[in-house]
């Protein structure tokens, strides 16, 4: 994937690239710290056919979403051929009993038998997190296990 940035005097950056569709989808972060998602032309990437202000939250969590996503599906393509295993993503919400505690405070795989592979947080991957990783509002925890293990989870990581 080709992703081309291109300097905005006096406004800021766009990072944009080409979807097989032919349609250019990009951000422009200002310099202000604003963020915008764009969609624009293949022919004209600065005629921008939409337009999206992003606060802080909403980027990190789109690029949660986009990220997670990615690593569950690679995950289901791994996991497919083996019965009875599944991967599953849950969110952090506000009100969990885990928000702003180590992991290992909920016990997962003891209660559950459930592994947790990674956390989006923030756009980033944290891969093979320990029980040391403390839970934060927004993570996107991607675990792998059996269905009624992952119903157990998302229990536990609603209600402790």
């Amino acid at each position: 994937m080709n992703v081309e940035e291109t300097e905005l005097p006096g406004f800021g950056v766009r990072k944009d690239f080409m979807t097989q569709a032919g349609r250019r989808i990009g951000v422009v972060t200002h310099r202000d710290g604003e963020t915008e998602l764009i969609i624009s032309t293949w022919d004209d990437p600065d005629s921008c056919q939409a337009s999206i202000p992003l606060t802080g939250d909403e980027a990190t969590a789109l690029g949660n979403l986009l990220g997670s996503q990615r690593i569950v599906m690679q995950l289901t393509e791994e996991h497919k051929e083996v019965p009875g295993i599944v991967t599953r993503q849950f969110t952090i919400l506000a009100d969990s009993p885990y928000r702003d505690q180590p992991m290992g405070h909920a016990s997962i795989r003891t209660r559950t038998g459930v592994s947790i592979v990674a956390i989006m947080r923030e756009g980033e991957v944290v891969p093979s997190p320990g029980p040391d990783v403390v839970l934060r509002k927004g993570d996107l925890v991607v675990a792998v296990g059996t269905e009624e293990g992952l119903e157990q989870t998302a229990t536990i990581l609603r209600n402790g």
